[in-house]
């Protein structure tokens, strides 16, 4: 499986858990940054291309959202729908005598997802961006009431 984690980010870099599955890391064997990425793009004509990050994450900022909220209406749709499913926990885990305590939402603000006050700020071009298989953020929110999934 090739993953396009580059130096930027290279403690992403993992082996994988399926057995089957052998990961590599061609950005890393080329020793490139995001920025040669992101010069490798513009020089082939792909310069907007976004980065990639699961819908769901508890880690987008309002920028993400509202980006998502006015020119990705289907996708917004489900993560308000997944914001909505996740409030209070799995239904397997809650049948199976786990129940969630408190309640978890995707926007740090703790509120329904469609009811935020969104309020986008600039962000850097090189922030750590998330991939089908790692996620730049090594921790996860703490457990407890009124957490962010």
């Amino acid at each position: 499986m090739a993953i396009g984690i580059s130096l930027d980010e290279i403690g992403r870099a993992r082996d994988s858990d399926v057995a089957y599955t052998r990961n590599i890391f061609p950005l890393l064997d080329l020793g490139w940054r995001r920025t040669d990425c992101l010069r490798y793009l513009a020089d082939h004509g792909l310069g907007d291309t976004p980065k990639s990050s699961c819908v769901g994450c508890p880690f987008h900022d309002d920028g993400f959202w509202a980006d998502l909220r006015a020119n990705s209406p289907t996708e917004w749709a489900d993560a308000v729908a997944f914001d909505h499913a996740i409030r209070h926990g799995s239904a397997k885990a809650n049948a199976d005598g786990h129940p969630l305590r408190g309640q978890f939402f995707l926007h740090r603000a703790r509120v329904p997802l469609d009811e935020v006050l969104l309020r986008p700020r600039p962000r850097p071009a090189d922030a750590p961006a998330c991939g089908p298989w790692t996620c730049p953020h090594d921790t996860a929110p703490a457990a407890g009431h009124g957490e962010v999934a």
